[in-house]
């Protein structure tokens, strides 16, 4: 065989040919890789520096501390304290009830903790911590610190807590605070306040602590912190310092507050006390009350049973949320309102035989005193509380005129007080009915409005202000319990604006008949002359009874044949000093009987 000549020249130009090829292609791709590299150095270099930083940093928020409420005294009615909290976050922990079991057995966890725990985790997101005991000791504490390792998603935090000193003192007034839930998160959203509240557990949940939320809060605070691999905290970059919630300083004297509810006893009720000049609360009441620090850890399910079942409602704001007819306390407003559209003048009397009767009908409206009071004229009227008299002028004035008269004196409309979630109560009008029952007004239905019976409803405070817009000679003075807001850091204070609401042009001389009537209340044959009697000063009151439940025509009321529930209302309306008034309230006592008792 004729071996065979291999061709280098040829072999040798197509090796040159895929090494030329080859070599490109790697220049190529190391361009590629350096045009990569340059656009991510360089173009995008910003960009990925930020990821970087955000690897290597962490922004912590600072809680501020919740501002304080004082009395006008002083005395502090909601401060903070720092306590140990031992916290679990569920989505970290792969067996709750077995990690619960475990630790329990080194710091105590009772039946109640589980059970608030529980509740509290149903309200709370999956990845946020849940306490599971507060109030933890130092012993305890560092007990479960050198066991830490042992409980991944179980930790240890010193939380600030908010307590009542006072504990039940004016706790529908105060209000309390409780753990954000859902609801919450979306009113902070919708306020634009979400972004302040990071880190934040606990917002104000009724009465001035909701109300004024934005004031007490304060400005939430941020540290930037270096974190290693771990997530462990290296140092302290830079820090914003949190700005401290502000001061609430109450128009509320908390011995005036204490004096006022233990007056009421077991009784159910409810009284709210105004300066008419000013409109600034001095006492607001509503018995019974509840303990407001309850709520701050989460309330566990037993306590909320115990106070939401229960018959007398604890936890309904009454001065602002219980309605009831307002009774012969309405009695002077009605006398105003014939006084000043011309309807009842001076010497007008009317011989009340003790009752009243409509034209072409036999049904009889009945004076509170079988056989009548005889010879009434208009103060008489108030003094003696003579349904009768009240019956013929409400029938004289019209609905109509009626309540667009006593309007002014905020029946049928909210105060504005600064408390969320009150009710305006229920003035009737032919138009009202004709909308809630489908039904034309009656006469005999204008009758009844006379002397506060009927559909008309009104809340204690309605009737307070009212009371003190009748001392002010018809100046409606905006009723409110803050009368200064404090900034923790400056102490510099801002006090809270007065504001007349309306100014009702009433006749010197129509005012002075009222106002003499309920001054002779509180004298020798008047309904309340007990309060009266060996007083220091002048009082100007009226008294009131409102039915619960109607009694049939002609029968007689008897207390002690009624079950105690089903008993009329009592109520009391006053103003003191009588010529320079500086008070002025009114009462309600749930099935109390009569007013002047």
């Amino acid at each position: 065989m004729r071996a065979e000549l291999k061709n280098f020249q040829h072999e040798q130009y197509y090796f040159k040919l895929r090494l030329g090829f080859t070599g490109f292609v790697v220049l190529a791709l190391f361009s590629v890789l350096a045009l990569r590299f340059s656009y991510l150095q360089i173009k995008q270099y910003k960009h990925y520096q930020t990821l970087a930083e955000n690897n290597r940093i962490s922004l912590v928020p600072i809680v501020p501390n919740r501002g304080l409420i004082l009395d006008k005294n002083g005395v502090v009615l909601a401060h903070n304290f720092f306590v140990y909290t031992l916290e679990i976050t569920p989505s970290k922990v792969d067996n709750l009830e077995q990690t619960i079991s475990e630790v329990s057995k080194l710091v105590e966890v009772s039946s109640l903790d589980r059970k608030r725990f529980n509740k509290l985790r149903e309200e709370s997101r999956n990845f946020e911590s849940v306490p599971i005991r507060t109030h933890l000791n130092e012993v305890e504490a560092a007990s479960f610190a050198v066991n830490h390792y042992r409980f991944p998603g179980v930790e240890i935090k010193s939380r600030l807590f908010r307590h009542y000193p006072l504990g039940k003192l004016g706790s529908h007034m105060v209000g309390y605070i409780g753990r954000i839930n859902d609801k919450d998160l979306e009113h902070l959203e919708k306020n634009g306040d979400l972004s302040n509240y990071k880190g934040s557990d606990h917002v104000g949940k009724s009465g001035i602590e909701q109300f004024y939320e934005r004031q007490l809060h304060g400005t939430t605070g941020f540290q930037q912190v270096e974190i290693d691999a771990d997530g462990r905290a290296v140092r302290v970059l830079s820090s914003t310092a949190p700005v401290p919630g502000s001061n609430l300083i109450l128009t509320i004297d908390s011995k005036m507050q204490e004096i006022a509810e233990t007056a009421f006893g077991e009784h159910r009720g409810a009284l709210v006390a105004i300066n008419p000049k000013t409109g600034e609360v001095m006492s607001f009441v509503s018995q019974p009350t509840f303990d407001p620090n309850l709520f701050v850890d989460g309330i566990d399910v037993d306590n909320w049973k115990l106070l939401n079942d229960s018959l007398d409602k604890p936890l309904i704001n009454r001065p602002i949320r219980g309605v009831y007819p307002p009774g012969s306390t309405f009695k002077p407003f009605a006398a105003l309102a014939g006084l000043e559209n011309g309807k009842r003048t001076p010497p007008f009397a009317i011989h009340d035989a003790g009752y009243f009767t409509l034209a072409n009908s036999v049904h009889k409206y009945r004076d509170w005193k079988p056989g009548g009071h005889g010879v009434v004229d208009m103060q008489r009227a108030i003094t003696i509380s003579c349904d009768t008299f009240f019956y013929g002028l409400a029938l004289e004035l019209g609905i109509d005129r009626l309540a667009g008269f006593v309007r002014h004196f905020n029946f049928g409309k909210k105060t504005g007080i600064d408390i969320q979630g009150e009710n305006e109560g229920l003035l009737p009008t032919p138009e009202w009915k004709m909308r809630r029952y489908k039904q034309p007004w009656y006469q005999g239905e204008t009758v009844i409005v006379g002397i506060g019976q009927g559909y008309t409803l009104v809340t204690p405070l309605q009737l307070a202000q009212a009371t003190a817009t009748l001392a002010n000679n018809g100046v409606a003075m905006k009723p409110h319990l803050v009368a200064k807001i404090q900034k923790t850091i400056t102490n510099e204070t801002q006090t809270v604006p007065l504001v007349a609401q309306d100014t009702i042009p009433l006749k010197p001389e129509n005012i002075a008949i009222v106002k003499r009537g309920m001054i002779d209340v509180t004298l020798p044959g008047g309904t309340a002359a007990a309060v009266g009697a060996n007083a220091p000063y002048s009082i100007a009151a009226k008294t009131g009874t409102a039915q619960v439940i109607g009694i049939k025509q002609n029968a007689k009321y008897n207390a002690s044949s009624i079950d105690e529930r089903h008993r009329d209302h009592a109520l009391f309306i006053a103003y003191a000093p009588a010529d320079d008034p500086t008070i002025a309230l009114a009462v309600i006592v749930e099935n109390g009987g009569h007013g002047g008792s």
